[in-house]
C-alpha cells in the first residue's frame, strides 16, 4: 500500500515522505478509513438512530427521509485530504479524533477556522495534545506555495506551538467536546501533561498531500526551520503524502469511484 520515500529530522522535528501505490489495498482504506472521517459515519449513525427514535408516525417518516435525502455530500478536495491525513495519523501513530468537525458546520460546505487537526496521541507512557494542519497541493515547485507565505503550512504551525490566544481558543473548544465520553480520560492527561511543562509539551502534525514526484525539499527546509523553533518537550511531525493519482480525484476515490 505505501513506501516511505524519505525521512530525516533536526531536533525535535521529524519530517517523512509517503508513496501511496494504487491498488486493492489503498482503495480499501480510501472507501473505508478514509471515507469514515469525510462523511462523519459514527456521528451520522447516531444521528440517524435518535431523530428515528422521534419519527412515530409514517409521515413523520417521510418527513424525516427527505431530511436525510437532502445531506449534501463532501465533494472539495482539501476536505478528502484533510480525511485521508486523519485516516492516516490514526493509522500509522494512533492518534486519537474526539470530535469530528463535520459536526460544527452551520452550512453545506463550509470552511471551519482554527487548526484542522485537533487530537491525542500516546507516546510510550504519555497522551499528548495533538495539533495539525493538513495542504493539498499540485504545485510542480518544491516546496510547493502552501508550505511557505503567510497563510502557509509552515506559519500556521508556528502559530500552534507559539500562540497561548490560540492554545486557549483550542482548549476551550475541545473540553466540552470531551466531556463525560470516552475522550476524557484523554483530555485530562493531556491538559496536565501541557500544564506541567509550561504548556510546551504537545505535539504538532503538518500533513502535505502532494500527487507529485517524491521530492524531500517539499519538507525539509521546513522541516529545519521548524526545528529552530519547536523544542522538546514539544515535537513536530511532518508528513508528505505522495498520492499514485490526481489530488482532484480524491472525493471520487474515497467513493469508490474513478474520475
Amino acid at each position: 500500500m505505501h513506501t516511505a520515500a524519505y525521512s530525516n529530522a533536526q531536533d525535535a522535528t521529524h519530517w517523512d515522505g509517503v508513496c501511496f501505490a494504487d491498488g486493492s489495498k489503498f482503495d480499501e482504506f480510501m472507501v473505508n478509513e478514509v471515507a469514515s472521517r469525510l462523511h462523519d459515519a459514527a456521528g451520522t449513525a447516531e444521528l440517524k438512530s435518535h431523530l428515528n427514535s422521534l419519527a412515530s408516525t409514517g409521515f413523520a417518516q417521510d418527513s424525516l427521509q427527505a431530511i436525510l435525502e437532502a445531506e449534501h455530500p463532501e465533494e472539495r478536495d482539501w476536505a478528502a485530504g484533510e480525511a485521508l491525513a486523519e485516516a492516516w495519523l490514526s493509522r500509522e501513530y494512533g492518534v486519537v479524533w474526539p470530535w469530528n468537525m463535520e459536526r460544527d458546520k452551520r452550512t453545506p460546505q463550509a470552511s471551519l477556522p482554527g487548526a484542522d487537526l485537533v487530537g491525542f496521541v500516546t507516546q510510550g507512557s504519555e497522551t499528548r495534545l495533538a495539533l495539525g494542519e493538513v495542504k493539498c497541493s499540485s504545485d510542480t515547485n518544491t516546496p510547493p506555495n502552501v508550505m511557505t507565505g503567510r497563510n502557509g503550512m509552515t506559519r500556521q504551525l508556528e502559530a500552534l506551538a507559539t500562540d497561548m490566544g490560540l492554545l486557549h481558543t483550542l482548549i476551550r473548544w475541545l473540553q466540552p467536546r470531551c466531556r463525560g465520553n470516552g475522550a476524557e480520560p484523554h483530555f485530562n492527561a493531556a491538559i496536565s501533561l501541557l500544564l506541567q511543562s509550561g504548556n510546551k509539551a504537545m505535539t504538532l502534525f503538518g500533513v502535505l498531500v502532494r500527487d507529485t514526484q517524491p521530492d524531500e525539499r517539499d519538507l525539509s527546509n521546513r522541516g529545519k526551520h521548524l526545528g529552530g523553533i519547536v523544542k522538546a518537550p514539544a515535537g513536530c511531525h511532518l508528513l508528505a503524502l505522495y498520492l499514485p493519482w490526481a489530488i482532484a480525484s480524491l472525493p471520487d476515490r474515497v467513493q469508490g469511484g474513478v474520475s
